[in-house]
C-alpha cells in the first residue's frame, strides 16, 4: 500500500508567522519622514542642512547615520530617519526656497530581507530588481499589486517597502503572502 503525502491548506489570512526560510516580511521601527521638494539652485543649501548630499539622479539614495535621502524626482526626496530625529527642525532652518513636510504618520514601513526577498517583492512588485538593474541603495517609487510605495534596497537581500498608513495592511499581508510562495 502506497501511503500519500498530505498538505496543510493555510487560510490566506491566517495570523502568525510564515515559516519562511528565504525571507523574513516585518514591520520597521517607527521613523520620521520628511516629504522634501527644492528646485537645483537649492540642493546645496539643503545638502548641508541635513548633514547628507541630496542624490540628484534616479534610483539614487545618500545616508548618513540613521539619515537617508531618496531620489524620488528631480526636485522630490523622502527622508527617512530615527523616531527622534531633528530633521523637521533642521529643514525649518533652511534659508533656500524649499518645502518640507512631515509625513511620519502618514507612512508605514516594511522590511524584506532574506535570500529570496527579491522574489518576494516582485510577487506583486513589476520592477526589474537584478542587482544590475536595481543595486544596492536603489530607490524608486512604484507599485505593490495596486497601491503606490517606494521601493528602496538597503541591501543585497534587503527592501524596505514605504507605503501609505490607509494601505499598510494590504502591503503587509501581500508581501507576507508572497513570502508563502517564495518558500514553496
Amino acid at each position: 500500500m502506497v501511503e500519500l503525502a498530505h498538505a496543510t491548506r493555510l487560510h490566506p489570512l491566517q495570523a502568525g508567522n510564515p515559516d519562511v526560510a528565504s525571507a523574513s516580511v516585518t514591520l520597521a521601527d517607527n521613523a520620521t519622514r520628511v516629504s522634501l521638494r527644492g528646485r537645483a539652485d537649492a540642493v546645496a543649501a539643503l545638502s548641508g542642512t541635513l548633514g547628507l548630499a541630496l542624490p540628484t539622479k534616479q534610483k539614487t539614495t545618500a545616508t548618513s547615520g540613521s539619515r537617508a535621502a531618496l531620489w524620488l524626482g528631480p526636485d522630490e526626496w523622502l527622508i527617512i530617519d530615527d523616531v527622534d530625529s531633528s530633521v523637521v527642525a533642521d529643514l525649518a532652518e533652511a534659508k533656500v526656497l524649499h518645502s518640507a513636510v512631515d509625513i511620519s504618520h502618514r507612512n508605514v514601513g516594511i522590511i524584506v530581507d532574506g535570500r529570496g526577498a527579491a522574489a518576494v517583492v516582485n510577487g506583486g512588485c513589476p520592477q526589474d530588481l537584478s542587482l544590475k538593474a536595481f543595486p544596492v541603495g536603489a530607490a524608486s517609487r512604484t507599485v505593490l499589486g495596486k497601491i503606490e510605495i517606494v521601493l528602496w534596497r538597503n541591501a543585497e537581500n534587503r527592501f524596505r517597502v514605504e507605503c501609505w498608513r490607509s494601505f499598510a495592511n494590504y502591503a503587509y499581508a501581500f508581501l507576507r503572502e508572497s513570502a508563502r510562495d517564495v518558500a514553496v
